[in-house]
């Protein structure tokens, strides 16, 4: 991805080494946001792993204004057997909330969507909470469609491990 400066000054761009503070202090907010406040495990050395790594495995884009990280957009490639073609997922999108109203949010979105052109990737997916109404319009804004047809599935913890032993 190439930097892009925003119409305010801002600049979206990939995110880099160094990045991981602000990156972190974002996941804890959206976790608030979430009503998750004590979910969040992650840090920044395994932020700095996870993208930074031998072989990264997850990616983040980010808007900087004024030198601080204000929005991150973080996703991992998946697969589609019917297309043939991998595609992304995001798994967080989040914009500190007084930075909210400047098309941050957008522009992040448009920015993994380039990827997914750019790439030949067919789909960019992600999951948002059914109470969540603001990220919800957000999205149908900007065009997305919810896929009602189709339920998360998770396996975490006691049960993850009772399935690994079967």
């Amino acid at each position: 991805m190439t930097d892009r400066t925003l119409s305010d000054g801002a600049l979206l761009r990939a995110a880099r080494t160094g990045d991981e503070p602000g990156i972190l202090a974002l996941i804890h907010a959206l976790a608030v946001y979430e009503r998750e406040p004590d979910a969040v495990e992650n840090t920044e050395a395994m932020l700095t792993a996870t993208l930074f790594g031998d072989e990264p495995r997850a990616f983040a884009h980010v808007v900087e204004r004024d030198g601080a990280i204000v929005g991150i957009a973080l996703w991992f490639l998946t697969y589609s057997t019917w297309t043939g073609t991998h595609g992304i997922w995001l798994e967080d999108l989040y914009v500190d909330e007084a930075q909210r109203g400047r098309g941050y949010g957008r522009a992040l979105m448009a920015a993994l969507a380039a990827e997914c052109v750019a790439r030949g990737y067919r789909r960019f997916e992600w999951t948002v909470l059914d109470w969540n109404e603001p990220s919800i319009g957000f999205y149908r804004a900007i065009g997305a469609e919810p896929l009602s047809e189709w339920t998360t599935q998770r396996l975490t913890g006691d049960r993850l491990e009772q399935l690994a032993r079967a």
